[in-house]
């Protein structure tokens, strides 16, 4: 943005190319960009990227969701969050949260191997592991937060509902 010109807040809606339509249908229109940094993700989940942008657009949206690596989730992990080791799923928020018309600046990276281990290790498909945790980074996004007990409840039971709309069974349902 150049210096002195608006902030996106500050335009109009009509300025800002963005509908009047309610936040959740503008957030659904808005497909996010995937970014594929691990080819690997292409043999562990057949079309990784048409599922992630699905699975996010379910949730609310997200700007960029990013199919990385152990290697390169562990240095992010170290660099922003202080913890030296990979994880499966990263949030950012570059947006401070919902923007005008719903849509949300933000980014989800995944790390592969983690996420196929604990695929594996829960008796579920990568793919559908997947779906949960781009679900679970795209609410993350909208201001959903897991540190609590009843803000954890509400969050799974919101991740169980968006993903019973894309097929994919509750992660939270005991077998």
């Amino acid at each position: 943005m150049e210096p002195g010109s608006p902030s996106p807040a500050r335009l109009s809606t009509k300025a800002a190319g963005i509908s009047k339509r309610p936040a959740r249908m503008a957030a659904r229109e808005t497909r996010p960009t995937v970014l594929v940094v691990d080819a690997g993700w292409r043999g562990v989940v057949r079309d990784a990227e048409r599922l992630a942008a699905r699975a996010a657009s379910a949730a609310g949206g997200a700007g960029t969701i990013v199919l990385s690596s152990d290697r390169e989730v562990k240095q992010l992990n170290a660099l922003h969050r202080r913890r030296n080791k990979p994880t499966n799923v990263l949030t950012f928020d570059l947006g401070g949260g919902p923007g005008p018309g719903g849509f949300l600046g933000g980014d989800i990276v995944l790390a592969l191997g983690t996420v196929k281990r604990e695929a594996f290790a829960a008796g579920r498909s990568p793919a559908h592991h997947l779906a949960h945790l781009v679900v679970h980074g795209a609410l993350h996004l909208r201001g959903h937060d897991h540190h609590h007990v009843g803000d954890a409840r509400r969050m799974e039971m919101a991740e169980a509902r968006i993903l019973h709309r894309l097929g994919v069974p509750n992660p939270w349902k005991r077998r």
